[in-house]
């Protein structure tokens, strides 16, 4: 009996535990939107409304200009470069479409009418579907290009893009970094089955 009095109290305590470190970490996520958002400099907002818009046109151009650059120039490398960042893009495009269907999580100026929402946005929150596409392309170009000044502008941008959906007040801190995670992470897994896939035709081939 006592044993098993132990197990519940234990169970109790974890149970208490995961619930207190959910809502301050709760907490922590909309006071930080908070200070972002609520008094952010409007000028601003026009600014960082283009970078917002900027995150899929770029993903879906930058493979489209590789490829088409790899096809003047007859360059097998480009144009499997130009494939390996559009693969990147719609997988972490089909990943992330997933995530917010399954979580469901609302819009922060749904939930908090203090969040001024600066700019029109459609589905779920979690994660941020812009910031996980242009870390997916940024991701992508670096490991396509090992150049400081394809790596750098890059995420600069990406951050950039990240940033916006904060000051603009539709995604959470927490969307913005999972996006971020999500989308390099999805690069990066694209990548590794690249490698793997072309090793493995290599060995066929012989």
């Amino acid at each position: 009996m006592k044993n098993k009095n132990t197990v519940i109290a234990k169970i109790n305590l974890i149970v208490w535990l995961f619930c207190m470190t959910f809502v301050n970490a709760q907490n922590n996520d909309i006071n930080i939107l908070r200070d972002i958002n609520v008094d952010r400099n409007k000028n601003l907002d026009p600014t960082f409304k283009l970078i917002t818009n900027s995150a899929v046109p770029i993903g879906l151009v930058t493979p489209i200009i590789i490829y088409s650059v790899g096809l003047l120039k007859k360059d097998n490398a480009a144009k499997k470069e130009a494939i390996f960042v559009g693969e990147a893009f719609l997988v972490n495009a089909f990943i992330t479409t997933a995530l917010k269907h399954t979580i469901k999580r609302q819009r922060p100026f749904k939930t908090y009418p203090d969040i001024d929402q600066a700019a029109s946005t459609v589905g779920y929150s979690f994660p941020s579907g812009h910031t996980s596409s242009a870390f997916a392309t940024a991701t992508s170009l670096s490991l396509a290009y090992h150049k400081w000044y394809v790596i750098a502008p890059s995420f600069v941008w990406a951050s950039a893009v990240g940033y916006s959906r904060m000051h603009l007040g539709v995604h959470y801190p927490s969307d913005v970094v999972a996006g971020a995670v999500l989308g390099s992470g999805s690069a990066y897994l694209t990548y590794k089955a690249n490698k793997w896939l072309n090793k493995k035709r290599s060995r066929m081939e012989k």
